[in-house]
């Protein structure tokens, strides 16, 4: 049998007769069961009563005592989000095959330091895309606009460590490099990048659908003890000049964490 593990940060796809191997930081031990799995990423023990949820389908569960769950069918692309009291929050964009296939998801616990900025998912855009867009069948909400922006304390001692905004999970980019990945059926148009702020100052584009996508916040950025803001505008189709058509994007999980 296939498996799929998945710890936070990268894939690893294993193939094998009747187990995977599960890594991470170095330790790494077999897996036996047959079933999707939430574990913790560091001791690899089952974690129970963690909710997982499959936004587009409007539906969530919760992992038993062995960490274990289930989903119904899913067809296409769609984003799978993990909470826990006590850990970062989790997303992975997956689709049928990977469905298919048992998932043993690897999270990590939080630290004192994280901030969690949005854990709900939100849709950025004009509600104006083809269905060729990247992610479009996996749309579920309504536009709330063409920009993101929300506002929160970071404490003195962060400037200390290594800062950095991860999104959770991102779709419906359809930038060139998005397109020349593959990761939309467009063919005569792609749009310029969403671009994400902190505190006015542009930090980072982001040119390619995904998950876990770090991005460094500049410690000098940083309002110690203060309101800090991040702000993410959403693309604009650069083959339309008639009129401005943003490019929809949805994102789940938002979070700043330091290292």
């Amino acid at each position: 049998m296939k498996k799929l593990v998945i710890l936070l940060g990268f894939t690893i796809i294993f193939s094998a007769p009747s187990f995977a191997a599960t890594v991470s930081g170095g330790v790494s031990k077999v897996d036996l069961h047959n079933t999707n799995m939430v574990v913790d990423a560091s001791t690899k023990a089952p974690v129970g009563n963690a909710k997982v949820s499959l936004p587009k389908y409007n539906y969530s569960t919760y992992t038993d005592n062995n960490g274990m769950f289930n989903v119904g069918k899913i067809k296409g692309t769609t984003i799978m989000s993990v909470e826990k009291d006590g850990y970062r929050p989790f997303s992975l964009t997956i689709n049928d095959k990977m469905a298919a296939r048992p998932l043993v998801l690897g999270i990590q616990k939080s630290d004192v330091s994280d901030v969690v900025i949005e854990s709900d998912m939100f849709h950025l855009g004009d509600d104006n895309f083809s269905e060729d867009s990247s992610g479009a069948g996996s749309f579920r909400l309504r536009s709330s606009g063409p920009f993101f922006s929300k506002t929160f304390t970071l404490n003195r001692d962060v400037l200390a460590s290594k800062n950095y905004l991860v999104i959770g999970s991102i779709i419906g980019i359809d930038t060139l490099m998005a397109r020349s990945m593959g990761q939309n059926r467009i063919v005569n148009s792609y749009a310029s990048p969403p671009e994400i702020y902190f505190n006015g100052s542009k930090i980072a584009e982001i040119q390619l659908n995904g998950d876990n996508q770090k991005i460094k916040i500049p410690n000098n950025l940083i309002r110690p003890d203060q309101l800090n803001e991040v702000t993410i505008k959403a693309g604009r189709n650069l083959m339309q000049t008639a009129y401005v058509d943003y490019d929809d994007i949805e994102i789940a999980n938002l979070s700043i964490v330091s290292e």
